[in-house]
């Protein structure tokens, strides 16, 4: 788990974080990149297996290394925390109860409604995103911002996973399209909500935040029924993530 493989992770898997973190200032970028990877591996790791346990002994690993962190002990040279340890030192151990939770959910039984998404997305994408701007300079409204943006990059990222989740029942129990409808819905009412305020986020933490230039088309799309979200693939060109990338480098905004 070095750095370059945690790079290469963050390339290959959510290529628009990659670039935000391209446009982020220097000094930004290697903690960035290991908070991406970190991000990747407490969102995906349980729905990357189809054995549990690999999943779950792939997350506590995470779990063990920032718990190691929060007593003031420093990650083994190279490891991919070493970057996260070097900006945040041992206060990376805050983020030890989201592992931690994201770790005992793997066996958990489907979502029931829409609403106990957002709930566990909000306790943990959003708690994750809130502590990361936190340690680059954002006050205690700028978390709540940084909040709403991680609830509504949560649940955007379930949606787009709900094709995979629900055949092996992971995703929400009732498999009904409306539901889908009421998760986009409430995406979008979380970064409208951040939106409105974007403004008390310091400009260094945005990058921290990108969730992608093809988000207002999925849920637009969802919203007036031109995308059933369990049957097709929303596609995002390569021009368009330049010109988002580029909309971010110079104003900050990184949710419209």
């Amino acid at each position: 788990m070095t750095l370059e493989a945690c790079t290469n992770l963050v390339r290959s898997q959510d290529p628009d974080r990659f670039g935000a973190a391209l446009v982020a200032n220097p000094q930004d970028r290697p903690a960035l990149i290991t908070l991406y990877a970190l991000n990747l591996e407490i969102a995906r790791a349980p729905f990357q297996s189809g054995e549990p346990l690999l999943a779950e002994m792939r997350l506590q690993w995470w779990v063990d290394r920032l718990a190691e962190m929060g007593t003031g002990r420093p990650p083994p040279l190279h490891d991919v925390l070493t970057p996260l340890w070097e900006a945040w030192g041992s206060a990376a151990g805050d983020l030890t109860p989201l592992a931690e939770a994201r770790r005992r959910d793997c066996f958990r039984e489907p979502f029931a409604t829409p609403e106990e998404v957002a709930e566990y997305v909000a306790d943990t994408s959003g708690r994750l995103m809130a502590r990361a701007v936190a340690r680059l300079g954002a006050d205690a409204q700028g978390q709540a911002v940084a909040a709403d943006q991680g609830l509504g990059a949560g649940l955007v990222a379930w949606l787009r996973a709900l094709p995979q989740l629900q055949p092996i029942g992971l995703g929400l129990a009732s498999g009904d399209p409306a539901d889908a409808a009421r998760l986009a819905r409430l995406a979008r009412d979380a970064f409208e909500r951040a939106a409105g305020s974007r403004r008390l986020l310091p400009k260094r933490a945005a990058a921290a935040l990108y969730s992608g230039p093809s988000v207002g088309r999925l849920l637009s799309g969802i919203l007036e029924n031109k995308v059933n979200i369990l049957e097709e693939e929303v596609v995002i060109t390569p021009f368009q993530r330049r010109a988002s990338l580029a909309r971010l480098a110079l104003t900050g905004r990184w949710w419209r």
